[in-house]
């Protein structure tokens, strides 16, 4: 088998890094899939949220083509904000 991920659960387990904003997205959480295909189109990451807040829950979705290096750990992505949110 390939090395890097080979389950929807490896990569879960990975932290997501904007290498634009070295920022730290978090972790992936859902994976969107062209089933015609076969390939995975995005990754979904929850956006950090305070445990008081009151507003709905919300994602990131980035596109499997920003994806820059999957590395044992982390996942780059070179994503430029404003990133598409989308309410969960």
């Amino acid at each position: 088998m390939k090395k890097g991920f080979s389950t929807l659960c490896d990569l879960r387990r990975k932290e997501i890094i904007n290498v634009c904003t070295g920022t730290r997205l978090g972790c992936v959480s859902d994976v969107e899939i062209d089933l015609d295909c076969g390939k995975i189109i995005a990754i979904i990451v929850p956006e950090h949220q305070c445990v008081f807040s009151f507003k709905a829950p919300q994602e990131y979705r980035i596109p499997w083509d920003c994806i820059s290096k999957i590395g044992d750990d982390i996942i780059i992505v070179n994503a430029a904000y404003p990133m598409d949110h989308s309410k969960i």
